[in-house]
């Protein structure tokens, strides 16, 4: 994962944007570790994954899921990247813990009808945001929200600082930037 990383932040700022599907990189074991602990502290059953990618995050997730009695809703634009998750959690036998929906986020979060205990915010940053805005309604008393990507790559500040400056303007959460893996805001619903 760190070649990758580094590979990334040598490409050129155009080619960056050009080829951000081409490095989704998974959340790293730490932070993986830490979510799973902290869902299953905070007997989360709802939880929201906004960016499947290729099912790394979801695994974890849908482990602690299986702890809580819970479910794991992901998004995910890609058939192709949700066809190759679910393979990868069908081999950790969580399948029945995890539901997919492919499709635009917004439009997903906009059209679920549940109400949220746990979001993981893990896709493109220009989208963080705009997906706050709609899922924010829609949380528990006491959810929490884990916004991954916050310090790196930095090259994301402009849309990241929109995102802290749309969660602190809510005066609605307890919030902390915690330095692991690439630096995750975690904040809890008041």
């Amino acid at each position: 994962m760190e070649d990758e990383v580094q590979l990334f932040n040598q490409l050129p700022e155009e080619e960056k944007i050009g080829r951000k599907d081409d490095f989704l990189l998974p959340i790293g074991f730490e932070i993986g570790v830490f979510l799973n602990n902290m869902i299953k502290s905070a007997k989360s059953k709802t939880i929201l994954e906004i960016g499947t990618a290729y099912g790394y995050s979801t695994i974890w997730l849908a482990e602690a899921a299986k702890a809580t009695g819970g479910k794991v809703i992901t998004l995910e634009i890609s058939q192709e990247k949700v066809n190759y998750a679910k393979d990868k959690i069908g081999e950790a036998e969580l399948s029945d813990y995890v539901e997919f929906r492919v499709g635009n986020a917004l439009e997903s979060i906009k059209n679920a009808t549940e109400t949220f205990d746990f979001v993981l915010l893990d896709i493109w940053k220009e989208l963080y945001t705009p997906c706050f805005e709609l899922f924010f309604p829609k949380l528990n008393i006491g959810a929490w929200v884990a916004a991954d990507n916050i310090i790196h790559p930095p090259h994301h500040k402009n849309e990241t600082d929109k995102y802290l400056i749309a969660l602190k303007q809510t005066n609605a959460f307890d919030s902390v930037l915690l330095p692991i893996g690439s630096g995750i805001e975690l904040s809890q619903l008041k």
